[in-house]
């Protein structure tokens, strides 16, 4: 039985972690432990995070805080590996 495909993988995943007002310095300790006990983690940034950047910029961020791949973002969700 072959593996499923990590697009699949990434597309069935929920989000565990919602960056929000407090930044991303407030999960980055959550994201590196979930990245310790799973290959890909799901992250939505929301509004008030956001505030006047997108969120490839801080995806890009949160991921050399926990030194993590970013491997997709769509919208404003980002999946990370490590």
């Amino acid at each position: 039985m072959s593996e499923t495909p990590r697009s699949e993988r990434i597309h069935s995943l929920d989000a565990t972690l919602r960056v929000g007002k407090r930044g991303i310095e407030a999960v980055a300790g959550e994201l590196d432990s979930q990245l310790d006990d799973r290959p890909l983690v799901k992250v939505k940034f929301l509004r008030s995070a956001r505030g006047g950047t997108d969120t490839e910029t801080l995806a890009a961020d949160l991921g050399e805080a926990v030194g993590a791949i970013v491997v997709e973002t769509r919208g404003h969700t980002a999946v990370f590996e490590r």
